[in-house]
């Protein structure tokens, strides 16, 4: 299966609702394979490829 899922992100864990094999960082557009997704934000229901970029769209939002 090579197409994108759609996840429900909770804190400390997701929900995948349609299956896929990955989704989209919500910075860059990468691909995460399920497998190593590992940064997501659960308000805002957005996945994040590294933990740098997550930290740097926290500090985007913190600060908008």
């Amino acid at each position: 299966m090579n197409s994108a899922a759609v996840v429900q992100y909770e804190p400390g864990n997701y929900e995948i609702v349609v299956p896929g094999s990955y989704v989209l960082c919500a910075v860059t557009g990468q691909r995460i394979p399920l497998d190593h997704l590992r940064y997501w934000n659960a308000e805002r229901q957005e996945a994040y490829a590294t933990a740098e970029i997550a930290t740097r769209r926290h500090e985007e939002l913190r600060g908008a």
